[in-house]
């Protein structure tokens, strides 16, 4: 989900419900809040607590939502999950701890075990930060030796990476692409499903590309992919939030602003998700 503010950067949770109402219908099978597309990097705490909130009583219980937590100590993330355990959130999704100085293996196996031990929760690790990148073993070993992490969502273009993650992992972990980009390849290589930004724009297009990959119509799985990268493409950007909320915009969602310093999209960027979104067709009902 992104994550509605105004135009000074203030929550505006009264939006919360017609976008949960919106991806509901599109065919999501559940909903992140907090995560890098809802800008969670620049949620306080408490900000953090009352979008989970909102969301879990917007959802009324129809599909599952995880809580994303992006946080550099392991106090901090602790506190987050405490502050949302009680919530309704089937899971957290949690980075690695990411600013400039990475933790040791050693180290970051057990920031995870503390996490899971203090809040009670299951957790997804959030494999996203470039220069605390886990690798494939450590994935697999944190998740073999730490009972609450149940799984992984891979990002990054990397699909040989997450192509070694599929075969190297237990299969009772869950493994979600975060691979905008390429979908249908993670789907064919066994994802259990998708986290990622690109489902926020085009939803039901998305749930399309999954449905027919599972049905092993990959002609129409291809055909849909070939629609949607152009709209990664369009997307793709040091403002890839901002881009993700234009896309929502002209889909009747009321999304809101970014939040500063972030830039809004620029009129290149408005006019090449235009026509991607107007590319994919039926698959996306664009409003007036």
């Amino acid at each position: 989900m992104t994550t509605p503010f105004d135009a000074k950067g203030e929550l505006e949770l009264k939006h919360v419900q017609a976008q949960v109402d919106w991806l509901i219908a599109q065919g999501a099978h559940g909903l992140a809040t907090g995560g890098s597309t809802g800008e969670g990097h620049a949620l306080d705490a408490e900000e953090l607590r009352d979008l989970i909130d909102a969301t879990i009583s917007a959802v009324k219980g129809r599909i599952p939502v995880v809580a994303g937590i992006i946080s550099d100590s392991t106090r901090d993330a602790i506190r987050r999950g405490k502050m949302v355990a009680k919530s309704g959130v089937v899971a957290l999704q949690v980075t690695p701890v990411h600013y400039l100085f990475r933790p040791s293996d050693d180290a970051m196996l057990q920031h995870f075990k503390a996490l899971t031990e203090e809040t009670g929760m299951p957790v997804l690790i959030y494999n996203v930060v470039p220069w605390a990148y886990l690798s494939p073993q450590l994935l697999t070993r944190i998740m073999n030796e730490v009972p609450g992490v149940i799984g992984v969502k891979q990002s990054a273009g990397d699909m040989k990476l997450f192509a070694d993650l599929m075969i190297t992992a237990n299969p009772r972990n869950l493994i979600f692409s975060a691979v905008d980009a390429l979908l249908y390849s993670s789907f064919t290589l066994g994802a259990h499903g998708a986290i990622a930004a690109i489902l926020t724009a085009a939803p039901r297009a998305c749930v399309e590309l999954w449905n027919a990959t599972a049905a092993g119509d990959h002609k129409r799985a291809r055909a849909i992919h070939e629609k949607l990268l152009p709209l990664w493409n369009a997307m793709i950007a040091d403002n890839l939030p901002a881009n993700t909320k234009y896309a929502q915009w002209r889909q009747g969602i009321h999304a809101g602003y970014p939040r500063a310093p972030m830039p809004a999209p620029s009129a290149a960027q408005r006019a090449a998700v235009d026509k991607a979104l107007a590319g994919l067709g039926e698959l996306v009902q664009l409003s007036s």
